[in-house]
């Protein structure tokens, strides 16, 4: 009898949470890749959020999918499963940061689990102009910075309401607080993040068109060279 390979199993954008998860429970590593691809940008951006470190982000969400691989069985659809994942990659975060405070002596900031951009990554495009790529990305490293400097309590809400665009509901259950308090700390999250850009922009409009050092030197040059050749 002639043998052949089993093909992967096949998946479409319309798989569901619950039926993607019982795959992976039935032992189906194709569904649970599929899982892994499908949410890893805002997994990642949440970690990195969280942990402000580019590296700690990749171990720590590389951590959380192996205990949501082998907890898979209890994801029972009463949540979305982003909102699932986002809890272990919040917990496994939170655990990081727990015990780099206890090796540093010092208390940790995020009192988890009762306590956020990188914007959206901007992809540069065969066509995209090299100035247009630059600046797209001063703008990004820009927003990352100033989201940097948030508050942990604030930037973890923000990443999830205003960069994951999550409803109040699911950004209370993933941090296991309330909605009030979820409002509020998006809203001075918000306010924060506005003033911050708002001074950075005010600085840099002082800027704008800059003159001087080296341009100025050569206008100048100029100048006075077309007078010494006895332009009138």
């Amino acid at each position: 009898m002639k043998t052949t390979m089993s093909e992967p199993a096949q998946h479409t954008p319309n798989d569901d949470d619950l039926s993607i998860a019982r795959r992976v429970v039935a032992g189906d590593r194709s569904a649970f890749e599929l899982l892994m691809r499908r949410h890893n940008r805002r997994l990642y951006r949440l970690a990195r959020a969280t942990l402000r470190n580019d590296a700690e982000a990749e171990d720590a969400l590389q951590d959380a999918y192996l205990h949501a691989y082998r907890s898979m069985s209890q994801f029972r659809g009463d949540a979305r499963i982003f909102t699932w994942l986002s809890r272990l990659v919040l917990n496994e975060c939170f655990a990081r940061i727990r015990r780099s405070a206890r090796r540093q002596n010092v208390i940790p900031i995020v009192d988890a689990p009762d306590y956020v951009e990188q914007a959206e990554a901007m992809h540069t495009h065969d066509d995209t102009a090299p100035d247009e790529a630059l600046a797209r990305s001063q703008v990004r490293a820009l927003l990352e910075r100033k989201l940097d400097e948030l508050p942990e309590l604030f930037r973890i809400v923000f990443v999830l309401r205003s960069i994951e665009e999550m409803s109040v509901e699911e950004t209370a259950q993933c941090l296991n607080i309330p909605e009030a308090t979820v409002r509020s700390r998006h809203f001075r999250a918000r306010s924060m993040m506005r003033e911050s850009l708002a001074q950075a922009f005010d600085l840099a409009e002082r800027d704008v068109f800059a003159f001087g050092g080296a341009r100025c030197d050569r206008i100048v040059a100029r100048v006075l060279s077309k007078l010494s050749g006895g332009v009138s």
